[in-house]
């Protein structure tokens, strides 16, 4: 893969976040599910707006790549998600077998915004379950971190 591909999922999973931040559907996160260079699937945080814990950026993407390609392995593809995934969001990714994840900002830059994040890295994760997934993070960082600023300066935000 090229490093200008990458650029281009990232992107759109931080547009992806940003529509999402805009409608007040949740909190300041999006994933993009890539499979053999083409998108499979986008999603942004709905926990708001389906009053539902479970919908992580990240698991509203593996549920519509799923969806799409009738079969929960998606082991040919890729996430890209804009902060890196919760301890939930890493296991849903680990089972649903995607061999790796590329995040942008990290678990304690948004507790640091009050989220409910618990301090548990992809990598602890990883090594303590023997998880096979790879991880790429701080990718576009710069461009994510001004997602969590914009998010930051929002007068109707909510935090959960």
């Amino acid at each position: 893969m090229t490093h200008q591909p990458l650029s281009k999922w990232m992107k759109l999973a931080i547009r992806t976040a940003a529509q999402g931040m805009k409608k007040n559907d949740g909190g300041p996160f999006g994933a993009c599910i890539v499979r053999n260079g083409r998108v499979i699937a986008t999603a942004h945080n709905t926990v708001l707006l389906k009053k539902d814990a479970t919908c992580h950026a990240e698991v509203n993407a593996i549920r519509e790549a799923s969806r799409k390609l009738r079969r929960f392995d998606l082991s040919d593809c890729v996430i890209y998600s804009t902060t890196e995934p919760c301890p939930m969001c890493f296991s849903a990714i680990h089972w649903a077998r995607i061999p790796l994840v590329i995040w942008g900002t990290a678990i304690a830059d948004v507790a640091r915004l009050g989220f409910n994040e618990l301090s548990l890295p992809n990598s602890r994760m990883k090594r303590y379950g023997k998880s096979p997934v790879k991880s790429r993070g701080k990718f576009l960082l710069k461009e994510c971190r001004a997602l969590l600023e914009k998010w930051e300066r929002m007068d109707s935000k909510k935090i959960y």
